[in-house]
């Protein structure tokens, strides 16, 4: 098979490959980069600015979870453009910090390279499938567009800088949702399990803020908050891993063509953006917190630590609703209650708060492991059921 060949089924399965994992490894450079631009100016501004950005890295990352889930591009003359496609989304990292400000332009032309190759790697993917090859076609202007528009955008100032990366990734996210989707394929399974890896790297960001906020002071206190963090995003990861991804990998590879293509769009695509903003978000407010465990957080801090687990869990609400047409309430009920405790966060010392927020999610983890065991055991395990 040639190194841009597909199998005879354009839904075969193929295994995540390294070069796969070496790409997702500028993403958590690059998800450490958010977290610092929002620590660097730790005001609603900076926050907004901060989830542009990542919105704009979601959105690339993603559209090469699509071409990897078409087929295994770790071959020849492909992998080479692979790899230059993580040194440009390394340029990219590297440029987040001054995304708004001095490096605007190196973000801007970076964002557009890696943009680019996806088109180029996409082309050369369906030379031989015309139905790929116009969905492509349908969709290369709106690509193209959004990433021309943030080149535009470093040449700016203040205000008209943000609206126009709003213009712009208003562009990109739409583009998609408005055109035909025939012509796409992926991998079931595969699809699936590059939006699993990448929410573990997420949520790795998170295990970075702990070893960063805690820093060489390692009184009890401090110590007790870094725990706190733990039990937080072993929370997050089991909220995700036990059962949630199964169904929703489950429900993905039972769909069919078009049907199929839809729900790889609204449940992973889309959906899963709030849940990679939601760890973003609490690892500043988490890493925040750890810096004086002792004093209360400031508004945005405070809503970023119990405001981002909330997103997360909404997060997951909505797209497990996309996927199985299942409202999970004791997730709801938990989103709910962490953002009800935003006013308490920012009146009480950080590591009170810190254990407040932990309790929410561990509670939610310990209904559905209890409540749900036997169920729970049956969809981990469908052996049993036989």
């Amino acid at each position: 098979m040639s190194e841009v060949e597909r199998k005879p089924d354009g839904s075969d399965e193929h295994r995540v490959t390294p070069l796969e994992l070496f790409f997702d490894l500028a993403f958590v450079f690059a998800f450490t980069q958010v977290t610092s631009l929002v620590l660097d100016d730790p005001t609603w501004g900076g926050v907004l600015e901060g989830m542009l950005v990542l919105a704009a890295l979601w959105w690339a990352w993603t559209g090469y979870a699509w071409l990897t889930s078409t087929l295994d591009v770790d071959e020849g003359g492909v992998r080479l453009a692979m790899l230059a496609a993580v040194a440009a989304m390394f340029a990219v990292a590297l440029a987040v910090p001054g995304a708004f400000g001095d490096d605007a332009l190196l973000f801007g032309v970076g964002y557009f390279a890696v943009r680019a190759l996806h088109l180029v790697l996409y082309a050369i993917v369906s030379r031989d499938d015309p139905d790929l090859r116009g969905a492509l076609l349908r969709i290369a202007p709106t690509e193209l567009l959004g990433a021309s528009l943030l080149v535009a955008a470093a040449f700016l100032e203040d205000n008209a800088r943000v609206a126009l990366w709003v213009v712009a990734l208003v562009v990109d996210y739409f583009g998609p949702a408005f055109r035909n989707p025939r012509g796409w394929r992926i991998a079931p399974e595969h699809f699936a399990e590059r939006h699993g890896l990448i929410i573990l790297i997420a949520l790795g960001e998170s295990l970075v803020a702990i070893g960063v906020g805690a820093g060489l002071e390692l009184v009890p206190r401090v110590l007790a908050a870094a725990g706190l963090g733990i039990v937080v995003v072993s929370a997050l990861w089991w909220l995700y891993f036990d059962v949630a991804a199964i169904f929703q990998r489950t429900r993905l590879a039972q769909a069919s063509g078009v049907e199929q293509i839809r729900l790889a769009l609204d449940a992973f695509s889309y959906l899963h953006l709030p849940m990679v903003g939601g760890i973003v978000l609490f690892a500043f407010g988490l890493e925040t917190a750890l810096h004086d465990v002792d004093e209360p957080l400031e508004t945005v801090p405070a809503v970023a630590l119990c405001g981002g687990a909330s997103l997360y869990l909404f997060g997951h609400v909505a797209s497990l609703f996309r996927a199985t047409g299942r409202l999970f309430r004791r997730r709801t009920i938990g989103a709910l209650v962490l953002i009800a405790l935003i006013p308490v966060a920012a009146t009480i010392p950080a590591l009170a708060a810190l254990a407040l927020v932990s309790l929410v999610p561990s509670l939610v983890v310990a209904y559905e492991a209890i409540r749900h065991r036997e169920d729970r055991m049956v969809v981990r395990h469908p052996e049993l059921a036989e």
